[in-house]
């Protein structure tokens, strides 16, 4: 059954059951009230009704500011090679792009200025980088962009080498992106960077990994830079500070990263209903300078360090978390920031199952949910 979300757009209920994979009846009943517009968004919930992305509203910090939206139901391209790629995202005039099957990234692609897009794969859709260069390596820079939607894809490198080359994709002075249902591994520099002023993000269901060994003896200095997540550039990059709000929510920190699960410097992040399981971890969430970051629900399962408190960050507070056969800090200081959006949470519980269940590039097109 089909339903219009955008009817509802004032109501609680829908920044709340945005249609994440996984989100349990009893978690969509206890936040909807009966009336019958908020009725029939439950029953086709629960009726694992199949909503077009286009009518779907983003969770967390992407939710404000005036919503993530992307393309939307503009008409959409498909492409199934690089030339066909590169063209589609550097055409303002195109703004929903379908990707199918798995691309070669021959030269690093470059999305900037532009407003209102989408970029999503088909079931298996792969972007691959072989490159480990300092300039030459990186799938995509997303720069001075707004209201942008990633979904679905595979974001594939050759391995991290610490060449200060190019994560697979970096966010740059962006405003309402939403990266939901991707899969990150094996960046060169890092797995998906946020950075230079960039604001209201979120990153849902996502998987972040390294499959392959990392390879030592990089200018860099770091024989195993498998970093995978950096939110601020620099503690001298100080027009961050009030910007890089993210939300990161159901993500999965999988086997073989071994630190920034995100390192945070500024901004306000919020880490929710998370599961971080690499036993390679030196450190998980890594709080920097004027970092506010609120860790809640998320389960922690045989990491080291799974909260890291440096030098001149704000606040961290951690709450109803899981912490299963973890070795150092778990604990927070002082009291983070209370997000101005309203997001349905899953019990500690249900995270680990949930998250390993759908995390990644799992859908099977341009929707918003498939429960």
């Amino acid at each position: 059954m089909k339903i219009k979300i955008k009817a509802i757009l004032s109501t609680v209920v829908l920044s709340t059951a945005f249609a994440l994979i996984g989100c349990g009846q009893d978690d969509i009943k206890s936040q909807v009230t009966e009336n019958p517009n908020e009725s029939n968004l439950k029953n086709s919930l629960a009726s694992k009704a199949v909503i077009p992305l286009a009518n779907c509203v983003a969770p967390g910090w992407a939710s404000l500011n005036g919503g993530t939206t992307g393309g939307g139901t503009a008409a959409e391209t498909t492409v199934t090679n690089y030339a066909a790629l590169k063209s589609a995202i550097e055409n303002t005039a195109v703004k929903v792009i379908k990707v199918t099957g798995t691309i070669t990234i021959t030269t690093r692609l470059s999305l900037q200025d532009q407003t209102g897009k989408t970029i999503y794969g088909t079931s298996g859709a792969k972007l691959v980088s072989t490159n480990q260069t300092k300039d030459g390596s990186g799938i995509i820079n997303i720069k001075r962009c707004n209201n942008i939607v990633v979904r679905n894809l595979i974001f594939e490198g050759p391995g991290a080498y610490d060449t200060d080359g190019w994560d697979n994709a970096i966010l740059d002075d962006c405003k309402n992106v939403w990266i939901d249902h991707c899969e990150f591994r094996d960046g060169v520099d890092g797995n998906f960077d946020i950075k230079n002023k960039s604001d209201f993000v979120t990153v849902s269901y996502t998987k972040f990994h390294y499959l392959k060994a990392p390879k030592p003896g990089g200018s860099g200095g770091t024989d195993d830079h498998r970093f995978s997540n950096l939110i601020g550039s620099s503690d001298g990059a100080t027009a961050d500070a009030g910007k890089l709000n993210v939300t990161f929510v159901r993500c999965w920190w999988a086997p073989g990263c071994k630190e920034r699960m995100p390192r945070v410097r500024y901004g306000k992040i919020h880490i929710l209903n998370s599961y971080f399981n690499s036993s390679a971890s030196n450190k998980c969430i890594a709080a920097g300078v004027q970092a506010n970051i609120l860790v809640e629900r998320n389960v922690f399962e045989n990491v080291k360090e799974p909260i890291n408190l440096m030098s001149g960050f704000t606040a961290v507070t951690q709450t109803g978390n899981s912490f299963i056969n973890v070795t150092g800090n778990t604990a927070g200081s002082g009291t983070a920031f209370t997000p101005s959006y309203t997001i349905v949470k899953l019990v500690v519980g249900d995270v680990k199952a949930d998250v390993t269940a759908n995390a990644g590039a799992t859908l099977t097109g341009n929707i918003c949910n498939t429960l």
